[in-house]
């Protein structure tokens, strides 16, 4: 089919949906999330085999992400994180118990006519829950307790072959840039090159079908058309999209016309927040999901959208933020976690890092920097950080997720790297180029840089080989400072000129 024969109407006014990606100049950087693709993503990349890669000459997109991942494999060094900053210690493992087994065997082996209506918590016990192997399944493609059982079902035979690699996500294969960048400009720029029309600012209300000859046939497109409420929200896949304020259209359909639409969406009506003002929580379910119902409340065939959109728990609210680092207060602490310089242009978390201990079940992703073409990775650092229980009270900062300020969900996050409370407080406020003071912290005789300190005056302000010791003494001392070279202990021991 030639592409001038292809329309494309699209309610927002910028493509790709959930695959986003935008510097808006108020907010800065922006990404709702990104898809989690693998190897055998066959239908995808039969797609981008055809799609002329932008960046690279002469290449595909698929031919650049296989050269890509070639020369930086993707793994996750820090997939699961505790106490504040620390590495779970049986991350390789998946931890289950023979009962829990059974139960994920016992799931696949149902009839999926049989899950209709059950929930994930309805099929597993605690021993489940507890395993590592539920908080990689859970935060890898956002399950939660209360989702649909047959959901997990299908997700489990469909990807069967990560259960190998959860721990390190090395299946995984991420783009040069987020996927907006990488993925849909390319793909939009060979689409518009061969005829097709992109018409943005558009909502398909309705499709007419009739029954022909024992065939659904769609004979009428429903438009409204222009009713954009503007600003970056409309831009960046915001909430608010399109008003009831725009003009109805109608595209009469010949029968050898081919029809697809979106039925409801991950992101659909997503609103943005701020650094400090909350993203506000919207019950409008936007124009996919209300197109779907029209049409299945006419004719059930086309199934049961409110299985999907209503009824949702109040603790069902993911919760996402972008977080753009401009010093090096923080960088120290993922390289850390990960032992990979963010600033190297390679894989750095390779997937999400979930903290096992949150209670909001928070994590955080850092693709290879830069994120966004215009980015400079020298001063900018791109984070993406998201939360699964919109319930429950955080850790630090006392308050459900989806009640949280931009510089509230970033304080969360520091507090779980470990970063101290006094530094983390430093580093929100140098994001938020907010000017206020940070009440000091006493140093007590419980940090050891004040006793160093102390013990430096108290020898006249001499270094530890001036001090007079016994012989054996002073051979434990050398034998000491032997063990803590290339340490922070040595760090701390410079500082306080010691040595």
């Amino acid at each position: 089919m030639s592409g001038d024969k292809i329309t494309i109407y699209e309610e927002l006014t910028l493509p790709g949906g959930s695959c986003d990606g935008i510097l808006d100049e108020h907010k800065g950087f922006i990404i709702r999330g990104g898809r989690e693709m693998e190897a055998h993503f066959e239908t995808l990349w039969d797609l981008f085999k055809s799609i002329p890669s932008l960046a690279v000459p002469d290449a595909s997109v698929l031919d650049e992400m296989y050269w890509l991942h070639k020369s930086d494999p993707s793994t996750n060094p820090a997939r699961a994180l505790q106490n504040r900053g620390e590495l779970v210690e049986d991350m390789s493992d998946l931890t289950l118990t023979p009962k829990a087994i059974e139960e994920i065997l016992k799931l696949a082996l149902t009839r999926e006519e049989d899950l209709n209506d059950k929930r994930i918590d309805e099929y597993f016990t605690e021993e489940f829950f507890a395993s590592n192997f539920w908080l990689y399944w859970a935060t890898m493609f956002a399950f939660e307790p209360w989702a649909s059982a047959m959901e997990m079902r299908r997700y489990l035979l469909r990807f069967v072959h990560h259960i190998a690699s959860l721990a390190d996500l090395s299946s995984l294969r991420f783009s040069r840039y987020n996927q907006y960048e990488s993925l849909i400009r390319p793909l939009v720029a060979h689409l518009e090159s061969e005829g097709v029309v992109f018409q943005y600012g558009t909502q398909v209300v309705d499709v007419l079908v009739t029954n022909a000859g024992g065939e659904k046939v769609a004979t009428e497109l429903k438009l409204l058309v222009g009713g954009i409420t503007g600003g970056t929200e409309g831009e960046a896949g915001g909430s608010t999209g399109l008003t009831n304020a725009g003009t109805a259209e109608s595209v009469i359909l010949e029968p050898t016309d081919l029809v697809f639409i979106t039925n409801g969406s991950i992101t659909e009506s997503s609103t943005f927040g701020d650094n400090n003002t909350p993203a506000p929580v919207v019950t409008d379910r936007g124009g996919a999901w209300k197109l779907w119902k029209t049409m299945a409340e006419r004719d059930r065939a086309f199934g049961y959208p409110e299985k999907f959109s209503e009824g949702i728990p109040d603790a069902n609210w993911t919760i996402s933020a972008t977080v753009t680092l401009t010093d090096n207060k923080i960088a120290p602490y993922i390289e850390r976690l990960t032992g990979r310089d963010p600033r190297s242009g390679k894989i750095i978390t390779g997937g999400p890092c979930n903290i096992k201990d949150s209670s909001w079940l928070y994590g955080f992703t850092m693709s290879r920097q830069p994120h966004f073409e215009a980015q400079d990775p020298q001063k900018e650092l791109v984070v993406w950080l998201y939360g699964l229980f919109s319930d429950k009270l955080g850790d630090y900062i006392k308050k459900p997720i989806r009640e949280c300020a931009g510089w509230e969900l970033t304080a969360e996050w520091l507090y779980h790297l470990g970063v101290p409370v006094r530094t983390a407080m430093e580093a929100v406020y140098t994001l938020l180029e907010v000017d206020r003071g940070v009440p000091e912290v006493f140093a007590s005789s419980f940090d050891v840089r004040m006793l160093m300190n102390a013990l430096y005056y108290l020898n006249d302000k001499k270094p530890l080989s001036a001090i007079k010791l016994p012989f054996a003494a002073k051979v434990i001392e050398k034998a000491a400072l032997a063990k803590v070279k290339g340490t922070y202990i040595e760090e701390l021991l410079h500082d306080a000129k010691l040595i």
